[in-house]
């Protein structure tokens, strides 16, 4: 009978349709809340996408917690799991920035693409009253931020300039084809601090970052009197 629905198929030209297996939700509607729990010096974090981004066993979050001058409180590479434990002895008085990565490279977005999320935001000691007068605090998210898409292909082009860098997520070097003309380039974090300058190369370069930090990082090229700035993942 199958051999006779397949010939029949030839013969009719009819093509089976094949639909892509949708295994998770883009970043945007993916986020972080603060666990019930949580209390001045040990915060529980929840993430999303460990329960809407399959398969879960390689779904790898990179955190990374700091305080307002951007000294790091805790940073952990945590696999298949929703939850990330900070213990601090940050004064409650203080706000602190979180910081997550989401990489997925089995788990294939709506539109084709591998899940590579990067996630923002603040967080800080709210205190309330309940209705019997007692007076209760918790940490809490500032801003509620979704997450955004990170470019993550093996090269990625910077429109206008003929300039090509990759990897993103990079973990020892990057690579950066440039022009054979002069061109310089600085690598700040996500806090405007800078981390390398270089000046006076041309053409292709090999960049050592191995000794980054984890975390999102801002690329700025300068070239021909302009520049053109992008963001890559040291992993």
């Amino acid at each position: 009978m199958k051999n006779i629905l397949l010939t029949l198929s030839i013969v009719l030209g009819i093509t089976p349709i094949i639909k892509a297996q949708i295994t998770c939700l883009p970043c945007d509607q993916l986020g972080m809340s603060v666990n019930v729990g949580s209390d001045t010096n040990r915060i529980k974090l929840y993430h999303s996408g460990q329960y809407l981004t399959h398969p879960q066993s390689y779904n790898v979050f990179i955190w990374e917690i700091t305080n307002m001058q951007g000294n790091i409180i805790s940073q952990d590479t945590i696999v298949n799991s929703s939850n990330y434990y900070i213990d601090h002895n940050t004064p409650v008085s203080d706000t602190m920035n979180v910081v997550v990565y989401l990489k997925n490279d089995s788990a294939i977005l709506p539109d084709g693409n591998i899940v590579n999320c990067f996630f923002e935001d603040q967080i800080y000691w709210y205190e309330g009253v309940y209705p019997s007068g007692t007076i209760y605090g918790r940490w809490e998210f500032v801003h509620g931020n979704v997450g955004s898409n990170v470019t993550d292909v093996n090269q990625n082009q910077i429109d206008e300039t003929n300039f090509n860098v990759f990897p993103s997520p990079a973990s020892n070097d990057l690579y950066i084809d440039g022009p054979n003309e002069e061109y310089s380039l600085q690598i700040f974090n996500i806090y405007g601090q800078l981390f390398q300058n270089i000046n006076n190369i041309n053409g292709k370069q090999k960049i050592d970052v191995s000794s980054l930090p984890i975390g999102l990082y801002i690329l700025k090229l300068n070239y021909n009197k302009s520049f053109k700035t992008m963001h890559f993942v040291k992993q």
